[in-house]
This record gives C-alpha cells, sequence and structure tokens, in this order.
C-alpha cells in the first residue's frame, strides 16, 4: 500500500482525530530520522578519509624524521609515554630511542613501508603495514624486512605516536 493509500485509509477510520494526527506525526518523525543518517555517515566517513589521509601522512614523517635523523621533529611526534617493541624483542622508551639516535649509535639509511593499514577507532588509530628498512646500529650494519603495527592517539597537537611494534619477516630458506 502506498503512502497516500495509507493516509487516505487512516483518514476513513474512525479514530479520533489525535489519534490520526499522532500516527502521521510519528511516521514524519521517522522518515525524517532515517533521511538524516545517510548524510551523518558520509559526515563520518568524510572525516575518516581525512583523519586517514593525516594519518598516512604523519606516518610517513615518522619514517622521514628518523632517516635524517632529526631528534626534535621525533620528539613532537612521540608521545611521553611512547614505548617501541624492537623486532628482537627489546623495549626502549622515548627518551632512550631519541639519545640513541643523537648520540649516533642508531641510524636509519632506507625505509620503504609497503601495504600500509589504517584502522580508526575514534581518537585511536592503528597503522600496520610492511617496511624494508637498512641501517647501522653501533656501527655495524643491519637491514631486513618488517611487519610494524603502529598506534597513534589524536592529541590537541596532532596525532602522537604511543607505542610501535616490529616483526622481522623470516626470510625463506
Amino acid at each position: 500500500m502506498t503512502d497516500a493509500g495509507f493516509f487516505a485509509k487512516l483518514h476513513r477510520c474512525d479514530f479520533p482525530r489525535w489519534m490520526r494526527m499522532r500516527h502521521l506525526i510519528g511516521r514524519m518523525a521517522l522518515l525524517v530520522s532515517l533521511l538524516a543518517i545517510p548524510g551523518s555517515l558520509l559526515a563520518s566517513e568524510g572525516e575518516g578519509v581525512h583523519a586517514r589521509e593525516e594519518l598516512l601522512e604523519t606516518d610517513a614523517a615518522w619514517n622521514s624524521l628518523r632517516v635524517e635523523p632529526d631528534v626534535e621533529g621525533l620528539r613532537s611526534l612521540l608521545d611521553d609515554d611512547w614505548l617501541l617493541t624492537h623486532s628482537d624483542g627489546r623495549v626502549q622508551d622515548k627518551a632512550g630511542y631519541l639519545a640513541e639516535l643523537a648520540a649516533g649509535q642508531r641510524a636509519n639509511q632506507a625505509i620503504a613501508n609497503h601495504d600500509v593499514q589504517v584502522r580508526l577507532h575514534g581518537g585511536t588509530a592503528v597503522v600496520t603495514g610492511t617496511s624494508v628498512q637498512s641501517g647501522t646500529r653501533d656501527g655495524q650494519p643491519w637491514s631486513g624486512r618488517f611487519r610494524f603495527t603502529r598506534v597513534w592517539v589524536r592529541q590537541e597537537e596532532g596525532w602522537r605516536m604511543l607505542a610501535s611494534h616490529s616483526s622481522r619477516i623470516a626470510t625463506p630458506d
């Protein structure tokens, strides 16, 4: 039955006028709320796309700042509670990591990320992907392929990394 047919039938019923009006207002409210949903979903999708682009840029900056190395730039990207879990299981805090970079104990020569994905959860994001890296640590060269997971939180100043974890991808025998 079409809406026009429904309303005509409703008008012919023996229900009191106030009851018919109440039903009509209820249907109109439902219709208006249903029309509002797609707009709010589009707004959320638009905000999500913008946040994803921001995070991809910020995550790329993280890599660039490590290769330069720009200790102050990295300091501004990392939350004070930041922790890094290295592929060998070592855990390092912000102060220790930045001190190694400043002293030249660690140097990243190249970092290339692939298959980067961003998952948003409110003001928190999880960025995952594959990374091919090379560098030196305590003068010894190293290189490898890694899977990484980074947790970013949105703060007043922008996105700040809260945690990073890398796992070495085994090379086939």
